[in-house]
């Protein structure tokens, strides 16, 4: 015990002497470390008490020595513990450490503490559990004998192996317990885990250093080489810009073939004698017998052999040549000796590759003579890897006894050549092998011929697989095949049933939604005739959407679709109304330019009462205009403006919201399925009729039966013609029953604008004309009428006329039907009318404007003549009002087609096209009808806006325009100011076009445009309501625009407007410009126009100066 104490107490010296050292930082550690020394000290004493009670020399001094070694073993640790954290290091605490770890006490022996140090704390462990439980159970009077014994069985239990405690089991409780032979565990010792960097420093040269002294100033080492190139890239050593050539060193490592091991040879001697002999005399190695290896279950046995290595052996890149050749020495001395190069710089591949060495194998009827010399020498040449070359001629071979080839011979060198390869593909191809033949062309040529497979080795069995696959292969191909069409056809007819279900389900949707929206319609229609009188003098909202529903074929053909709904902006003047707002729903995006130009345009309504321009009025709350945000999305889809607001729900919206509490109805244009979506989503009605009806009466052939059923006057023609025999059967009759008409006139039935219009001069080049007429006289009138009268007639015309149009039918839109083949193929698939040209040189187109209210009242509430810069068919403009017929005529025609139309449910707006001329025959006035549209109308809008600007009246039963003039105010100073007097009241005559169109427009921007025109003198007068209004439509192209001239009499008009137009032509136009524009044609229309005026104002006046005459001549003088 003695001894043990002094050992720990020079324990304690040494660490209070490393204390010395370093006071300040290890002051705590030195108390934490004394504390368990003294703790470990009083743990002994205990355990010296507890073996005083049975003393036992043998095994007390046993257990005194393992309680004085643990102590030295948990001071060691303790002592490390503390050290580690104060060198803040790893700390690694035992599993069977001591609960006093957990919890810093106070020294016991003295030392004092510095108030910087730092404390620090341990992960707690738990104690002797089995231990803890016992003295937790005991009860605290137990006494000292009971408590000894306790604590034994626990110490037996938790180390039964311990001898002492045999012992004291057996002596005591007569128990022997079995002996535990248990392995020493070898405890590793715990070592410091090392943080930071392991290596030293490496030299790295700084980046500006210069390249040439890196070599001298930092050495590269050999070890430094060893790292590798991208470790001195790194350090800076290489640049890294530099190309690094890697030489290819001289001898390169790779694998060295070794033959059997077990296979031997001798030096061949120079002449070959006895050396050859032995070894013609060795057996093949398909006769060699297999070498067993025995091995034991510790090992190998003494007389056993090792197996032999494989053909090829694998030797690491890093051995030597030299050590290559040493091992073979090592192995056979002297076996090999023949086979090594003398010249070190000559490898042993391109040894086997001399040409010198050429081996020439044959092969007769697939199989080798492994008895011959040639293959005898090639073996001892290549016997370093004779077993790879053996696979490869047994598999040459093999091909060639299967397709039965007489004679082949395999070049031994190109087996060598191809080894490595071969090597590497355990299957060579069939071209491979065929390429170490010599004879190879003559063996592939052999290979190809058909059958010769079942010529050699087993060619009936082969045949017959053969013949069952291919049979198989059909049978499963042709079931396949088979299967795939039906599992196609199955997939198709699924695909079809989805694809009709869906849109049979789509189709119901539509419809059910259709007819939802037109049995509101109805509803609506019929609140509003209820309602009419009271809404029609009551404050009421007009929700204006000028939206043409053509079929998409008609909107897609139509070029500047968005400018024919865009034209009728004149809608905003029946704001005219004090009652009435409008709400103008516009197909483009207006400009502030254009905005700010009809803001003043709508306010001069003061000023045109007054006849003050100064007195304008802001009516900007009385009318808006909106521009459905779709638009944005389809900028150059010519869509119905009705169904891009049907998908612009914000404008949607704030239309509901100006509409909120008030009066409000619909006015399109041609009405689609788009404008009940519209109206039923705006919850209000429409002033227009059923769509469909609509549709049907709009197109020519709809026309000719409100024309028919009104018993108007209209020209010889057919309609609803839809297939090629049909025309040319109708056209045949046609000309035979009005032989006078000179040209015939074809339209298709849902195009407007004279777009789908063509004619033909029949007459002028039909051949067998002259032949008709003779016949018809020579049969005459009554005869003639007769159909089998001119049957050969009929023969005759119906086999010229699809030549006669072909060649000599023109189509008004030449850009849209450049043949009569193309605008044929149009007219078939719509469908359309044949009518007759009015058989004069003088015509004139007469346009009315109609309104049927909603309680069946008819209105006319327009009327002009057209006049054409376009063409005969195309309608330019209008004179209002109309002089070309008598009024009473006029209107008579247009209120039987009215009450036509209102037989059939049409409401709303709608105009009639007429046209009149004399008869050449007759020579009386004639009228046609020859159109009907049942939408508003450009000319209607332009009318409003005449009204609006003038402030006056349109009564077309007389057909007489009348305004009223504002007289001059006197210029004195002294003039008392008193109202305005009313003027006279003045007839007046306007000329108004919505087609004016110029290309240059579109350089310019409308402010330019209105001051250069003011420049001119081109304006409009207030006070006596005469001069030209221009209408600008929209500023994206900036092509077309909209006109009105106001004058006292036609003459005036006509002149004033052609004037117009020839200044801004001038001033648009450039000498080396080409500009697409309609003036000239214009200006050349209304001359041709105030020619005919002049000519029938010559002819009044003489006609009027002979009745005066004759008056006279008849009074007998008094």
């Amino acid at each position: 015990m003695q001894p043990r104490r002094q050992h720990l107490g020079k324990q304690m010296g040494l660490l209070a002497a490393r204390e010395t050292h370093n006071p300040g930082r290890t002051a705590a550690i030195t108390t934490e470390a004394a504390s368990r020394v003294q703790e470990d000290l009083q743990q002994l004493k205990q355990k010296l008490r507890e073996i005083s009670h049975d003393w036992d020399p043998g095994a007390d001094a046993q257990s005194l020595e393992a309680a004085i070694e643990k102590a030295e073993s948990g001071l060691k640790k303790h002592a490390e513990q503390y050290l580690n954290a104060a060198n803040r290091s790893v700390l690694t605490i035992s599993r069977s450490a001591s609960e006093d770890l957990c919890s810093r006490q106070i020294s016991k022996w003295g030392i004092p503490l510095e108030t910087s140090q730092k404390e620090i704390t341990f992960p707690e462990v738990p104690a002797n559990t089995a231990a803890t439980t016992w003295h937790a159970r005991l009860p605290p009077h137990v006494s000292a004998g009971s408590k000894h014994k306790f604590s034994m069985a626990l110490k037996i239990l938790c180390d039964p192996r311990n001898p002492c405690h045999r012992s004291f089991l057996n002596e005591n409780y007569g128990v022997t317990m079995p002996l535990i032979n248990r392995r020493k565990t070898y405890i590793a010792p715990t070592w410091k885990i090392a943080k930071g960097v392991t290596v030293g420093s490496l030299s790295i040269a700084p980046p500006s250093f210069p390249l040439e002294k890196v070599c001298t100033v930092f050495p590269v080492s050999e070890t430094d080489s060893e790292r590798g190139i991208l470790n001195l890239i790194e350090r800076g050593l290489i640049p890294r810009a530099a190309r690094i050539t890697l030489e290819k060193p001289l001898v390169l490592p790779r694998p060295v073939p070794l033959h059997e091991f077990h296979t031997k040879y001798r030096k061949t001697a120079a002449d070959g004698g006895a050396d050859s002999k032995k070894a013609e005399e060795e057996p093949y190695p398909h006769e060699r017998p297999a070498h067993i290896s025995t091995y034991t279950k510790e090992g190998k046995g003494k007389g056993s052999i090792a197996p032999p290595p494989s053909c090829i052996s694998v030797i690491p890149p890093k051995k030597s040549r030299e050590q290559l050749i040493q091992a073979i020495q090592k192995r056979e001395p002297g076996t090999y000796s023949a086979f090594l190069p003398k010249t070190p710089g000559v490898t042993p591949a391109q040894a086997f590759q001399s040409p010198v060495l050429e081996f020439n194998i044959p092969v007769r009827k697939g199989t080798i003579d492994y008895a011959s010399s040639e293959l005898q020498r090639f073996k001892r040449h290549c016997c370093l890897f004779w077993g790879s070359i053996l696979s490869i001629l047994e598999q040459v071979a093999s091909l060639l006894n299967d397709y039965a080839v007489p004679f082949a011979i395999i070049k031994g060198k190109k087996v060598m050549e191809v080894i490595s390869d071969f090597e590497l593909n355990q299957r060579p191809t069939r071209e491979e092998l065929l390429s170490v033949l010599k004879n190879a062309s003559a063996v592939r040529k052999l290979l190809s011929r058909p059958g010769q497979r079942y010529k050699g080795h087993n060619g009936t069995e082969v045949a017959a697989i053969k013949i069952q696959a291919t049979w198989r292969c059909y049978k499963l191909r042709k079931a396949y095949i088979q299967f795939r069409r039906h599992q196609w056809a199955s997939g198709v007819i699924a695909i079809s049933w989805m694809v009709h279900i869906h849109m049979r389900r789509v189709r119901k949707m539509l419809k059910d939604s259709r007819q939802r929206h037109l049995k509101n319609f109805y509803i609506r229609a019929k609140h509003l005739a209820a309602n009419w009188n009271r809404i029609r003098t009551s404050r009421r909202t007009i929700i204006h959407i000028p939206s043409l529903g053509y079929a998409q074929s008609v909107r897609e053909a139509t070029p500047d679709f968005a400018i024919h709904q865009g034209s009728q902006i004149g809608r905003l003047c029946e704001i005219q109304d004090p009652n009435v707002d409008v709400i103008y729903v516009c197909p483009f995006e207006m400009s502030e330019e254009m905005l700010q130009y009809y803001n003043k345009l709508l306010g001069l309504q003061t000023a045109v009462r007054s006849g003050n321009p100064e007195d304008m009025a802001d009516l900007q709350d009385r009318f808006k205009i909106l521009t459905p945000e779709a638009i944005q999305s389809f900028p150059d889809r010519p869509m119905s403006l009705a169904t891009f607001l049907k998908y612009s729900p914000r404008t949607i919206k704030r239309i509901k919201h100006l509409i909120q509490g008030k009066e409000a109805y619909v006015v399109g244009g041609l009405l689609g399925q788009d404008d009940l979506d519209v109206a039923d989503a705006l919850d209000v009605p429409i002033l227009g009729p059923d769509p469909e009806v609509a549709h049907l009466y709009t197109s020519k052939s709809g026309s000719k039966r409100i024309f028919a059923a009104a018993e108007v006057p209209v020209p010889p023609g057919r309609y609803d013609i839809y297939s090629r025999q049909q025309l040319v059967e109708v056209l045949s009759q046609l000309i035979i029953d009005y032989p006078e008409v000179k040209r015939w006139v074809f339209k298709v039935d849902d195009d407007f604008g004279g777009s789908g219009t063509a004619f033909c001069d029949i007459i002028a080049n039909l051949r067998c004309h002259p032949w008709i007429l003779k016949e018809s006289r020579r049969y005459g009138p009554e005869i003639w009428r007769r159909s089998w009268a001119h049957e050969p007639a009929l023969a005759k015309i119906s086999q010229e006329l699809p030549g006669l149009l072909a060649q000599h039918a023109q189509a008004v839109n030449e850009k849209r039907f450049p043949t009569w083949g193309k605008f044929l193929q149009t007219f078939v698939r719509q469908g359309g009318v044949i009518e007759a040209f009015p058989p004069s040189d003088s015509i004139t187109n007469i346009t009315v404007d109609m309104l049927i209210d909603p309680t069946g009242e008819i209105t006319v509430v327009s009327c002009g003549d057209q006049f054409h810069a376009n063409g005969p068919f195309r309608s330019s403009g209008t004179t209002v009002p109309q002089s070309s017929v008598e009024p009473q005529v006029l209107n008579s025609l247009c209120f039987k087609i009215g009450e036509a139309c209102k037989s059939r449910g049409v409401v709303g707006y709608f105009s009639i096209d007429f046209v009149t001329f004399i008869h050449p025959q007759t020579l009386g006035q004639q009228v046609w009808a020859i159109d009907l549209d049942l939408h508003y109308s450009d000319h209607l809008a332009s009318t409003q806006l005449l009204l609006y600007l003038t402030n006056g009246t349109l009564d077309c039963s007389l057909s007489r325009f009348q305004v009223q003039v504002i007289p001059p105010k006197p210029k004195s100073r002294h003039a008392r100011k008193e109202a305005p007097q009313p003027g006279p009241i003045v007839s007046r005559c306007v000329i108004m076009s919505t087609s004016i169109m110029h290309a240059n427009l579109s350089i310019i921007y409308y402010s330019v445009f209105l001051q250069m025109c003011k420049s001119h003198g081109i304006g409009y007068d207030l006070q006596l309501r005469e001069g030209s209004i221009f209408t600008p439509f929209e500023d994206r192209k900036r092509h077309r625009f909209g006109m009105l001239t106001i004058g006292e009499h036609l003459q005036g008009v006509l002149m004033t407007f052609a004037q117009h137009l020839f200044i801004i032509y001038q001033e648009l136009s450039a000498p080396n410009m080409h500009a697409e524009t309609n003036f000239k044609e214009a200006v050349q229309d209304v001359e041709r126009i105030l020619g005919v005026a002049e000519q029938n104002k010559l002819k009044f006046e003489k006609e009027e100066e002979e009745e005066e005459k004759a008056t006279k001549t008849e009074t007998p003088p008094k």
